[in-house]
């Protein structure tokens, strides 16, 4: 029998989550200050600068779609991993089945 998966194992260690959002706030920063900087100097015209934030959410949206439709063109067929998937599957069945839970007709 495997070794039960614990909530340690799936969880990320705290530091690389901190690395991860302290690395999203000086994102959010840096395009921030650009931001400001572009409004206060007259580089653009301002009644394009102030649409900016709107291309970005829409630039990101754009981006995300595109990756998750990129990801599941090319998504892995993994043949091995399905069958000990069902092999799992199968073994959970019995365990479950001999404590008297009605696991379905299968």
């Amino acid at each position: 029998m495997k070794a039960p998966i614990t909530v340690h194992m799936i969880r990320k260690a705290p530091h690389s989550q901190m690395k991860h959002i302290s690395k999203i706030v000086a994102i959010l920063v840096a395009i921030s200050a650009i931001w400001v900087a572009l409004l206060e100097t007259s580089t653009v015209p301002r009644s394009y600068t102030w649409l900016l934030p709107v291309y970005l959410v829409v630039a990101l949206g754009c981006y995300g779609l595109f990756m998750v439709g990129f990801g599941l063109m090319f998504f892995p067929t993994c043949p091995q991993e399905a069958i000990l998937l069902q092999q799992d599957i199968v073994e959970a069945k019995e365990f479950l089945a001999k404590k008297g839970v009605d696991v379905g007709s299968e």
